[in-house]
């Protein structure tokens, strides 16, 4: 058994070494963004093939392209979602932080992207002056068929239907299954480690699981990170549950559930689900712990009839 000062230097290396390894992947992510703003023609697409086999080689190269290329494809559904809520486009910002993209800078690069492909409609108009999308055609997303069903889906009402089953590793070894949830309320929440508005509802979850644990609610925390191609491993998402004293299970989203709940767009995305399995409620972007215990209150009454 290791001692005590080894065991803490143990712990200072394996957090250097995270930090040193998470901060590689961002400088390759800013290269690859650097050549792709430099060599983008309008009219030409992006060959990815050409990125991945002959100008960025190296696995952590590899890794930043997937992670690129994964938002990429998210980012119409995305912003067809957040208009279709918040009544306007988001911002570049706002992109950014919903893909872990370092810079709004970046978030554009990938808008540019699309409008420099022959092959994409031109699914958004941008201010000239600043690059921030104005306007929204949701028309072409839904009539697309790389994003139009996961848009139609995401926009229609997920409140009344039954809950998809989902079966996820745990973060510590355990599966978290619905099928051994019957009998409770779920509260599903959709999340990924560097999100700014995911920061702020997990405080209100922590004091929600506290509040209604005994009475019979399950909030099962499903991170993303994998899914959206992100470069956290488990002792970083272990040191946030540490730091912010998640008392709720917390596992790993998979491709397979993310298509079954219509491809996770916003985050967080929570889905309150009662007993029978049907959701009650669907919820996108941050939502006030209020709201939320107004919701479960209702449900665990509900189901205790």
């Amino acid at each position: 058994m290791p001692k005590p000062k080894q065991s803490m230097f143990l712990a200072v290396a394996l957090a250097g070494w995270a930090l040193a390894t998470a901060a590689t992947q961002a400088d390759s992510e800013t290269r690859i963004l650097d050549y792709i703003q430099d060599h983008l023609r309008a009219g030409e697409p992006l060959v990815v093939t050409e990125l991945y086999n002959n100008v960025f080689t190296k696995p952590e190269e590899h890794k930043a392209i997937d992670k690129l290329f994964n938002a990429f494809f998210r980012i119409p559904l995305f912003v067809a979602q957040y208009r279709e809520k918040f009544g306007a486009p988001p911002r570049l910002k706002v992109i950014a932080e919903q893909f872990d993209l370092r810079t709004p800078q970046a978030a554009g690069v990938l808008v540019r992207v699309m409008e420099a492909d022959p092959r994409v409609p031109p699914f958004f108009t941008r201010d000239a002056a600043t690059g921030e999308i104005t306007a929204v055609d949701e028309a072409k997303i839904l009539a697309d068929p790389r994003f139009g069903k996961a848009v139609e889906r995401q926009l229609s009402s997920w409140e009344g239907h039954p809950a998809p089953a989902f079966k996820l590793a745990g973060l510590e070894g355990s599966e978290v299954d619905s099928a051994a949830l019957g009998g409770k309320v779920v509260l599903l929440y959709v999340w990924f480690t560097g999100c700014p508005p995911c920061m702020k509802e997990t405080p209100e979850l922590v004091t929600l699981g506290r509040d209604f644990s005994a009475q019979g609610l399950a909030i099962v925390g499903a991170n993303a990170d994998r899914v959206l191609g992100l470069d956290y491993d488990d002792a970083v998402r272990r040191r946030y549950a540490q730091e912010h004293h998640i008392n709720f299970p917390l596992a790993h989203w998979t491709r397979e559930s993310d298509a079954a709940f219509g491809n996770v767009a916003i985050y967080p995305t929570l889905f309150l689900i009662d007993p029978s399995g049907v959701i009650l409620h669907h919820w996108i972007g941050f939502t006030t712990g209020t709201e939320l215990r107004a919701a479960i209150a209702t449900g665990l009454k509900a189901s205790s009839h």
